[in-house]
């Protein structure tokens, strides 16, 4: 596969790993069931859905954008990244593995989300739902953070790619959301069901990608720091 090509494949499964990690998941279906009750049209839940969805891959996409082009465009950053980052990659690969299967563990608080934001959010309908894809996207939480400074900002800085792979990993955040917005819109008596069988989904492919980075990480590590050949 083209490198390019597998990097938006990488940055897409990034997005979707971070919307069904437990903390995110949990606080997007949350705030969409209560602005979803706001709301009171069924037909304008899915709208909310896709308004919560933009404001997560805006927040993403921007976000990334700032960062990359900073982080490129300052001469000596930009040649000791170019210098490093394949030697870094590695390293931080086994980290963000490490992370992901909770081999190292991080309690940086609460992810709920406030009384008067909700409050707020309800009495904005739908609009409500953009505010809040902004806030949460930006309210990292442990995984998230690994996913998205750890993997997505690197693999970005590699590839060169300033808007692209941080817009698909937005994009890709949504996705989940959208669909519970859609089994919202349907009836909330599905989502214990559909809650239920994302939870078990997340577990084996966060941990079952979490062994992926740490093995690649390794790899890695060996033949660009260590110089070993292991093709013999």
């Amino acid at each position: 596969m083209d490198p390019y090509a597998f990097a938006i494949v990488t940055a897409f499964w990034l997005g979707i790993l971070t919307s069904i990690s437990p903390c995110p998941l949990a606080t997007n279906i949350a705030a969409m069931s209560y602005v979803a009750q706001r709301v009171g049209n069924p037909k304008l839940v899915f709208i909310t859905g896709l308004l919560y969805s933009a404001g997560r891959t805006l927040t993403y996409t921007v976000l990334g954008m700032v960062l990359i082009q900073s982080l490129l465009s300052a001469p000596t950053v930009s040649n000791v990244l170019q210098k490093y980052m394949n030697l870094a990659f590695g390293p931080l690969m086994i980290l963000v593995g490490m992370i992901l299967t909770e081999m190292l563990v991080f309690n940086l608080g609460g992810c709920g989300i406030g009384e008067k934001l909700k409050q707020r959010a309800g009495e904005a309908g739908s609009w409500g739902a953009l505010l809040l894809g902004i806030i949460f996207a930006l309210s990292f939480c442990p995984t998230s953070a690994a996913l998205f400074f750890g993997s997505l900002l690197p693999l970005s800085i590699q590839h060169k790619s300033i808007i692209a792979l941080p817009a698909i990993y937005g994009l890709a955040t949504g996705l989940p959301v959208l669909s519970f917005a859609l089994l919202i819109a349907i009836g909330l008596g599905k989502i214990a069901k559909a809650y239920d069988k994302v939870v078990a989904f997340e577990l084996w492919a966060r941990k079952g990608t979490g062994i992926i980075f740490i093995t690649v990480g390794i790899y890695h590590s060996l033949t660009t720091i260590f110089g070993v050949d292991l093709s013999r």
